[in-house]
């Protein structure tokens, strides 16, 4: 017999143990996200799997919104988090720091996840694209890799906090 743990048994940590916690090395961007809902979303999978930042770039929403709140259920002030006017420049930033830009996005001699396998010691950024046209061309000319979810049914794409998860498990369960 399963017994559902209550939320006190849960162990769960304040935001400010999570902000001292040993994060992956990993940054998530958003490009144009449309939907408030889809950000709050990023927040709280970014949290659940200990990313190191979330950039919103282009239109995206940011924090405090009663819809992103919503979804995120908090965890927008747990997660840091920085604004972008373009994702290009936010691809500039991130390549001068040293990360490996991967798209997530279906192209032409794309990587499919089972095959992914993040190199020990490198720092990773993956780009997620707006709900309807994905990630921008111009930012996945930028990228080191793309990054695709095999699918096998009748639809050929995901929600995009659905593939933020998807992508982000794969990832933790090689680093942890």
């Amino acid at each position: 017999m399963f017994r559902k743990l209550l939320n006190s048994e849960l162990n769960r940590i304040t935001p400010e143990e999570f902000k001292l916690r040993k994060k992956m090395p990993v940054t998530v961007v958003l490009d144009n996200i449309r939907s408030q809902h889809n950000i709050g979303s990023a927040f709280r999978s970014c949290d659940a799997f200990l990313v190191e930042k979330l950039f919103l770039c282009g239109i995206c929403a940011v924090p405090p919104t009663a819809e992103i709140h919503k979804s995120a259920l908090g965890a927008e002030f747990s997660m840091e988090w920085e604004h972008f006017e373009s994702t290009a420049e936010a691809v500039r930033r991130l390549k001068e720091e040293g990360y490996v830009i991967v798209s997530v996005e279906q192209t032409e001699h794309s990587t499919l996840l089972q095959d992914f396998r993040p190199e020990e010691g490198a720092r990773y950024a993956f780009i997620f694209g707006n709900e309807v046209r994905g990630v921008q061309q111009e930012v996945v000319n930028m990228s080191d890799i793309c990054l695709e979810i095999p699918q096998y049914g009748t639809k050929h794409s995901l929600n995009v906090s659905v593939s933020i998860g998807v992508v982000l498990w794969d990832v933790v369960s090689n680093f942890f």
